[in-house]
């Protein structure tokens, strides 16, 4: 009897690659470690890979990348702390990595017996990269994206993408046919009728159909026909559509079938074989370097003028390994240049390593909290521009969260009692939209502690909370309380149960954005409406002539 593939017995494994990845959830950590385990609990029953599963993870693969370059923009890579801090951590990791293991290699360790300096190197390499997919949901969750740490932890992140995808064009070791870079000057021609495209596209389901067209029918076919890498040509294909207002709409779309195929990348990599003893002693032992990892990233933003608050936050989510160590791993094993033990022990080090990283991130701020007097000594003089004092003036209520809900609040009060009212907004580029606007809106972040020690709030009495997640919410209403503000607050929520948590923290009172949105909207058509029913007072108003 010939040995039953993952896809032909398909009811079982997607029932149990589903089960473990559920479970994982639940356990605080990202699906792809119940997956990988599904992939070697499917190896250790007899099954295996098929065509269809290395089409699905090459999927995944094509469409991780296609993401990426949608986030590419280069304005955003252009700050210190972003190109500097990434090429400076990427050196001198690879470094270290690869010396240690080329000494324990020398010193004729069993585990490293056999690896010459230039697999130490590339293991090095695989091992310098943080996981993007966990740094973005870990941020996402908390509605960090946007501050400072934030956005320095995803661009930091965006730079280890540049490095690997630099890698997998090397790796070819081909040069490309003489049609490559007329090929790129004809994408760049055809832009505007790419965007035209996409704009005409809609909201629905042909707006992820139109991210699988350019993807794979524009970018990767045309990268194949001229003798380039075809995973690059996703990757070109998103930076092309990077400026684009719609780019960070087609990621939301793409974000679940790109999740649903690396499904197929994490249980092949499974399919390969279960680990041994020494496999998953040696993924110990990478695990516990992550924290060089770790206070290297965090010594490397202070020094480049960051407060220790934003180094140790961005750090904190860049304390992992990555999947795309797994994709460099891969290639180097498929080129010969990796002994291919080290493709299941780097997988199972990146799993230990979400393990150990997923509870350090929920209590990030509670740990700062508890070091930030240690911390604090390592901060440089010279401040960076968004870390700046805050000066609140002479405002009386101060808006955290600036978005719609925070914007209109703001417009409201300021006609009303004029500049007694300021916003505080974490994002700068925000911040620059409102100051065009004539909004009088500072840069600060509503869950730093350190917020109320940088911020002159003297004439302060009144706190509205418009931001748009319940935990940052819940968060900077516990900072405000500890600052020892006596003022009244307001928060908002988007559930009942969210405004009673609100209420239950010190809040006066929680607004329920659905319900007080469906009140203003009704209060709004009254008039009309009242004129409509011809004068009828509103106590009468019924279906009865």
């Amino acid at each position: 009897m010939e040995p039953q593939s993952v896809i032909s017995a398909y009811p079982i494994t997607l029932s149990l690659a589903f089960l473990l990845g559920f479970i994982s959830r639940q356990a605080g950590l990202p699906p792809l470690v119940g997956f990988l385990v599904a992939g070697f609990v499917f190896h250790g029953f007899g099954l295996q890979a098929d065509p269809t599963i290395e089409i699905v993870a090459d999927l995944g693969v094509t469409l991780l990348l296609f993401t990426i370059g949608l986030k590419l923009k280069l304005k955003n890579l252009a700050r210190p702390e972003v190109w500097a801090g990434a090429t400076a951590h990427a050196l001198i990791t690879v470094l270290i990595f690869g010396l240690a293991l080329t000494l324990f290699a020398t010193m004729g360790i069993q585990a490293f017996a056999g690896m010459d300096l230039a697999e130490a190197t590339l293991v090095g390499f695989a091992l310098c990269f943080s996981s993007t997919v966990f740094a973005v949901k870990i941020l996402e969750e908390k509605g960090e994206s946007l501050s400072l740490h934030g956005r320095t932890a995803v661009g930091i992140l965006i730079m280890q993408d540049i490095f690997a995808v630099a890698f997998l064009t090397a790796s070819t070791g081909q040069l490309p046919s003489l049609w490559a870079v007329p090929l790129l000057a004809v994408l760049v021609i055809i832009r505007p009728a790419i965007y035209y495209i996409l704009d005409n596209c809609g909201h629905g389901e042909l707006l992820p159909m139109f991210g699988l067209f350019a993807a794979l029918a524009i970018g990767v076919a045309s990268f194949d026909l001229v003798g380039l890498k075809d995973d690059l040509g996703a990757l070109a294909l998103g930076m092309l559509l990077a400026n684009n207002k719609r780019a960070s709409e087609i990621s939301d779309k793409l974000f679940s079938l790109k999740e649903l195929f690396l499904v197929g990348f994490f249980v092949q990599i499974g399919l390969g074989g279960l680990p041994g003893w020494e496999d998953i002693g040696l993924a110990v032992f990478l695990v516990m370097l992550v924290p060089l990892k770790t206070v290297l990233f965090f010594i490397l933003l202070t020094r480049l003028r960051l407060r220790a608050r934003s180094s140790f936050l961005a750090s904190l989510s860049l304390a992992n390994y990555s999947e795309f160590g797994l994709i460099v791993a891969a290639v180097g094993v498929s080129n010969g240049w990796m002994d291919p033990s080290w493709m299941l022990i780097i997988a199972i080090a990146l799993s230990i390593s979400f393990m150990t990283a997923a509870p350090l991130n929920q209590m990030a701020h509670q740990l700062y909290k508890l070091s930030h007097n240690y911390l604090q000594r390592y901060e440089t003089d010279e401040r960076h521009p968004e870390e700046q004092p805050i000066d609140l003036g002479s405002a009386v209520v101060a808006i955290f969260g600036m978005g719609r809900v925070g914007s209109g609040a703001y417009d409201f009060i300021r006609g009303d009692f004029g500049d007694l009212v300021v916003g505080v907004e974490s994002n700068a580029n925000k911040v620059n939209e409102h100051l065009t606007k004539g909004r009088r809106v500072v840069h600060g972040d509503a869950t730093d502690p350190d917020f109320w020690t940088r911020a002159r709030h003297d004439n302060l009495e009144m706190v509205l909370l418009a931001m748009p997640e319940q935990q940052t919410n819940l968060y900077a209403l516990k900072q405000l309380k500890e600052a020892g503000f006596s003022g009244y607050i307001a928060a908002l929520a988007l559930f009942p149960d969210d405004a009673r948590d609100l209420e239950e923290a010190g809040a006066q009172v929680a607004f329920n954005l659905y319900e007080e949105a469906g009140a203003g909207f009704a209060a709004e058509v009254e008039p009309l409406l009242g004129e409509m029913l011809g004068g009828i007072p509103r106590k009468n108003w019924s279906n009865e002539p």
